[in-house]
């Protein structure tokens, strides 16, 4: 065999998002050489709150950090809907998870779990700065160029950079030109909604006394002659995240709007300016906050930092195709960008050479696994959206939600939670609830391997993997990333 057939591949992470930086934290842990490439200079806390509940919440407990994140979030046990004039509609329980899966659900600010995620990472092993311009793939590498002019070589690359992905962008160009890549992955990403994101600096909890309640208060307003549906969070340091949707009168595309641009016809603006305007536009609208007097979205927009509100499109698509060569992509979702993360370090970890045909299979079973999880978390999505939108349809399906009997509720509840990743290669942690989990191939592919080595460790026939500050260290995968610069 060769050297190359020895190893492990490098994996070369474009993309410092949630889902990239998970992927190097479990790498971390497994010991498969990786690095991490970010276009942004530095890290800039954008964005609102994530619910994270029994999907997550066992991952972190693998790798040791579930304590500290139930430090920095906030325990929800119900989203509590209201019309326009702050009337409230039948909330949703989702306490009963804790029954099913031993979990709860928890609202955390995006910047926290970043931050906490972005622990797990040695500084030397994630590069900020290095937007990536040009992939090349080399018999038994693969070359990446920054526009710093540096070029690192591993052996795949993952494209974990979001929805405008540049590794995606390269691979359906490379697959287009021969006549490879499917139509449905030539079309533009659409979307039918634009999304206004911050959060407020710390509030005083006399002034916004809902900061009071022990438990996060998820409130959703739903606009009654206006395309709008604005929604709020309380957190664990005393902030209000929120987000606000404006509904769109048609499924459009980025392309679609800059087209309508250069015509001269109506667009949406993107940048500070825009949600400037965003602000502006809705700065009236009322928020169930309590205290005296009328709380609008104003006071949150005017205890927040200007430059931590975004406008975001809501895109939704998934694409087929998902690998080629030594190239492979993550979704852009971040708990579906997490469960691809685990599931790749799990074949990965699993994964006996570094040459091309294992590869090959490796991208294969990694799809196989993830994309029909992917279209159901996409069907999901659309289906809860339903409650959100304007006209006879989102009624319909906002009657539903809010009169559904107990029994139903729980059974769709309980069949939302069979399928939780598990990270193979740690310590099992004990199950939880009622609801026995789906174990996905990939984990039972790492578990197996894992207790193999382990066993043949611990009987002293020749150490296949040595725990060193619960990191495993697997026989074989010490290949540095070559880095050339100038």
């Amino acid at each position: 065999m060769s050297s190359q057939e020895n190893t492990k591949p490098t994996v070369l992470i474009v993309g410092a998002g949630l889902g990239g930086l998970l992927l190097g934290a479990l790498l971390e842990k497994s010991g498969v050489p990786y690095k991490i490439f970010e276009s942004a200079p530095s890290v800039k806390p954008l964005g609102s709150a994530l619910s994270v509940g029994p999907l997550l919440l066992p991952i972190l407990q693998q790798l040791g950090v579930y304590e500290e994140f139930l430090s920095i979030s906030k325990y929800m046990s119900q989203i509590a809907m209201h019309n326009e004039s702050l009337k409230p509609y039948k909330p949703t329980d989702y306490s009963l998870v804790e029954e099913f899966t031993g979990y709860g659900y928890y609202i955390v600010t995006r910047p926290l779990l970043y931050d906490l995620i972005l622990k797990q990472v040695p500084s030397d092993n994630i590069h900020f700065g290095k937007k990536v311009i040009t992939i090349l793939e080399q018999g038994d590498k693969v070359v990446i160029q920054t526009s710093d002019d540096c070029s690192y070589e591993g052996g795949i690359v993952v494209g974990a950079d979001g929805a405008h992905s540049t590794v995606r962008q390269h691979m359906y160009e490379t697959l287009k030109t021969k006549g490879l890549l499917p139509k449905s992955d030539q079309e533009e990403l659409p979307f039918s909604c634009t999304c206004l994101v911050g959060q407020t600096k710390p509030l005083d909890p006399d002034e916004f006394p809902i900061l009071k309640e022990p438990l996060c208060q998820f409130q959703i307003v739903l606009g009654k002659d206006k395309p709008y549906t604005w929604i709020t969070f309380t957190t664990a340091q005393n902030t209000i995240s929120y987000m606000v949707i404006f509904h769109l009168s048609k499924t459009t595309s980025k392309a679609e709007l800059e087209q309508n641009a250069r015509t001269g016809e109506h667009h949406i603006e993107w940048g500070p300016h825009a949600a400037k305007a965003m602000c502006d536009e809705t700065r009236s609208f009322p928020v169930p906050l309590g205290g005296d007097g009328k709380v609008t979205l104003a006071d949150l927009y005017d205890r927040s930092s200007k430059d931590l509100i975004s406008k975001v499109m809501l895109e939704e698509k998934v694409f087929k195709t998902w690998h080629s060569k030594r190239m492979v992509l993550m979704g852009d979702g971040a708990v579906t960008a997490m469960h691809d993360a685990i599931a790749l370090a799990n074949l990965l970890y699993s994964i006996p050479t570094a040459s091309p045909s294992a590869i090959s299979r490796m991208f294969t079973e990694y799809h196989s696994e993830r994309y029909p999880a992917a279209m159901d978390s996409f069907k999901n999505s659309q289906q809860g959206a339903r409650v959100l939108e304007k006209g006879p349809a989102g009624a319909l399906a906002l009657y539903v939600s809010t009169h559904a009997p107990l029994w139903l509720w729980k059974s769709v509840l309980e069949k939302s939670l069979r399928h939780r990743p598990s990270i193979g290669f740690l310590s099992p942690i004990e199950r939880k609830g009622t609801t026995v989990p789906v174990v996905s191939a990939s984990t039972e592919k790492a578990r197996a391997l894992f207790e193999k080595r382990k066993q043949s460790w611990d009987k002293g026939k020749g150490p296949k993997e040595a725990k060193i500050n619960d990191r495993v260290d697997v026989e074989g995968a010490g290949v540095a990333v070559v880095a050339r610069c100038g």
